[in-house]
């Protein structure tokens, strides 16, 4: 139920990552509206009246996460169904099984994937491209509340994934059209922006022209971005640098683009990237179970230290399996430890920035999302820390990175609205709903025949 304004009274701690990097103990915020009022001691707040008052008592209050790359329109009807060696053959199938969805069937998996993450405390996500009917779907993000950044990947080159090939022109307008019938709208909870897939099923002009129609709109700019191994080669047999150095070259990169997974990039890469104001998501959930070897490879430190905005994601339900920002954030602070034996790497504070501040960074919000400040749009997740795994509590930062996960999860807010409330969403029927998607799943796999029989005999 959407209120005038909302009072949450008596936090145990608030991890604010404003500019001082707050955390505020016996601690009170007032949201007025969609916008945060004050964030204060409790007894600053004591008398300040709310037409809802949330008691937060024995709770940790955060920004809400960011996953900066997740797809969520048909992962989940088939999850689980891949084996873990089937390796990048596994694409074609994800997109073949896409394209028998119909509308409905794509808003309720949609619905249940925002389901999912809003459970989970992620209030902000990005789709990178690959929800084929979006307006069937605005259902599902209105009733979820959710914060969504979608558009239209395209491409124009032929691919080994299934991904739909369109000539040029009509690719182009496909990204103008969508960007201008989409963009702006659920009041400003959805953006839309150019989804070029990735540099390798894109010619330049289709490169160049969803940059330009990125500038002209005042959006941004999104495409697939895992350039090592035979990729990196294939580019300097081809043009004698990198696919980084290229896209700069052509004057693709810019502080309005952001590069998805970041895999591959080159210790000198990293300084083109910082140059030309990109920015980067890595899914070390994705990555660590593809064994990309993200530890030892990925530059994730170095672009942090660069001054690069990153942020993190999950990539889709049926590669990384999971959805859960947090988990992104637990990988992001504990992988480079080991691979670099250094245990100064990504501590747990920075993991928080990546999952909130820099991660909305990422996505060029960083002005309205990403920390607990006044004036800022009201995304606040509520952990209530009544539970085993959260004890003993002295320092929250490092209970929320490393012993927390979205379980705890007690109460989410969106632009002020109340989505999750003691651990339910408010706005769905939860089991109703993961029964309906079973359903597609198994009439999915039956339409296709795609089929990956457990290793352990079923019956």
């Amino acid at each position: 139920m959407n209120v005038a304004s909302v009072k949450i009274e008596n936090a145990s701690f608030v991890i604010t990552v404003d500019p001082d990097r707050r955390i505020v103990a016996d601690a009170s915020i007032l949201i007025e509206g969609d916008r945060i009022a004050r964030v204060a001691k409790a007894d600053d707040l004591r008398d300040a009246s709310a037409d809802r008052v949330i008691d937060a008592s024995d709770m940790v209050v955060t920004p809400g996460f960011v996953n900066g790359h997740m797809h969520i329109s048909y992962a989940h009807a088939t999850r689980g169904i891949f084996p873990d060696d089937l390796g990048p053959e596994y694409l074609p199938n994800v997109f073949g099984l896409q394209s028998v969805m119909t509308e409905e069937e794509e808003r309720l998996t949609s619905l249940l994937a925002l389901t999912e993450l809003l459970k989970h405390g992620t209030t902000t996500l990005l789709d990178p491209g690959s929800t084929k009917h979006i307006e069937a779907c605005m259902a599902a993000y209105k009733d979820s509340g959710c914060r969504i950044i979608t558009g239209r990947h395209v491409t124009d080159r032929p691919n080994p994934l299934n991904v739909p090939v369109y000539p040029t022109a009509e690719a182009i307008e496909i990204t103008r059209r969508t960007i201008e019938d989409m963009d702006g709208r659920l009041s400003g909870r959805m953006r839309a922006w150019a989804m070029p897939f990735s540099p390798e099923y894109a010619s330049d002009e289709l490169l160049l022209a969803c940059r330009r129609l990125a500038d002209e709109r005042d959006t941004g700019l999104t495409l697939h971005f895992n350039v090592g191994g035979a990729t990196a080669e294939k580019y300097m047999s081809r043009y004698g640098v990198t696919p980084t150095r290229r896209l700069a070259d052509l004057g693709v990169l810019g502080p309005n683009v952001t590069l998805a997974h970041g895999l591959g990039i080159s210790r000198d890469d990293v300084d083109v990237v910082a140059v030309t104001g990109a920015r980067v998501v890595m899914c070390p959930t994705a990555a660590v179970k593809g064994g990309a070897g993200m530890a030892s490879t990925a530059l994730l430190p170095e672009m942090l230290e660069a001054g690069v905005d990153v942020g993190l994601g999950t990539d889709a339900g049926n590669n990384s399996n999971l959805v859960e920002t947090m988990r992104s954030m637990y990988l992001a602070a504990v992988l480079y430890k080991d691979g670099r034996r250094d245990v100064t790497q990504v501590p747990a504070e920075t993991a928080v920035e990546l999952a909130t501040l820099r991660g909305a960074r990422a996505l060029g919000l960083g002005d309205e999302i990403g920390s607990v400040e006044e004036g800022k749009r009201a995304d606040l997740v509520l952990f209530d820390t009544r539970r085993a795994e959260w004890r003993t509590l002295f320092n929250p930062v490092n209970n929320l990175v490393y012993n927390a996960d979205g379980r705890s999860v007690h109460t989410v807010i969106v632009d002020g609205r109340v989505v999750v409330e003691d651990h339910v969403p408010a706005f769905v029927d939860e089991w109703e709903l993961i029964q309906q998607v079973q359903r597609i799943g198994e009439d999915m796999l039956a339409r296709t025949g795609v089929r990956f029989p457990s290793r352990w005999p079923i019956g």
